[in-house]
């Protein structure tokens, strides 16, 4: 019997390129990790923190699966946005975030240590 060996439940490489308005200044940041730890390589303020939410919400937060609507308040949280590229547990992420609504606003929060805590990072105006 061969053993495969598995995929590295905590490998992340990922760009974080924020832009806190669409003409204002971009941030780019880094996260890298491998077997859960953070690597010392990663650009985001508190690496840790950015990989524990990353691991804590799981691919769901990078890969939804369709399903029914979702009912989002219309609210508007700013102009932020954060595009994340890179790979997460083996697969291709390319994502972008931003507060046009409740469930973004919600997705961006539970994110929001990946996002580096400039301003407005943590979704607030």
């Amino acid at each position: 019997m061969e053993n495969k060996a598995q995929p590295d439940p905590g490998s992340v490489h990922l760009v974080i390129n924020l832009s806190e308005t669409p003409d204002g200044p971009h941030h780019e940041f880094t996260l890298q990790a491998s077997n859960g730890k953070a690597s010392p390589a990663s650009t985001v303020p508190d690496p840790q923190a950015a990989l524990d939410a990353v691991l804590k919400h799981g691919p769901a937060i990078f890969f939804p699966e369709p399903g029914p609507p979702r009912l989002c308040t219309q609210q508007y949280g700013g102009p932020q946005q954060a595009v994340v590229t890179g790979t997460f547990h083996g697969k291709r992420v390319h994502t972008t975030l931003t507060l046009t609504d409740g469930c973004e606003i919600s997705r961006w929060r539970a994110l929001a240590p990946l996002l580096g805590g400039t301003a407005g990072a943590a979704g607030t105006t």
